[in-house]
């Protein structure tokens, strides 16, 4: 059985309230040095049988169709794991 990761952020021009919040609470526990941060979506799919190219582009696709609102989603990345 194998497994992809699958990674999705919002796009540049979207606002990102909760990447917004998370910045300006940095300071105020002592994390100094940081000038943006974006929240993302991770997902971990398993897989039957090996992850081939041909299964890597199947979810791509669904990624695509099912795991981001491609709106105001950009899939970043689609990696094998394990």
């Amino acid at each position: 059985m194998g497994r992809v990761v699958v990674e999705v952020m919002l796009k540049p021009e979207i606002l990102d309230p909760q990447g917004q919040a998370v910045l300006n609470a940095l300071p105020r526990l002592g994390f100094d040095g940081f000038s943006l941060v974006r929240q993302g979506k991770r997902f971990e799919l398993s897989v039957d049988g090996e992850v081939t190219d041909e299964v890597l582009a199947r979810v791509r696709e669904a990624a695509a169709t099912l795991l981001s609102n491609p709106v105001i989603e950009d899939v970043v990345a689609v990696e094998r794991v394990g």
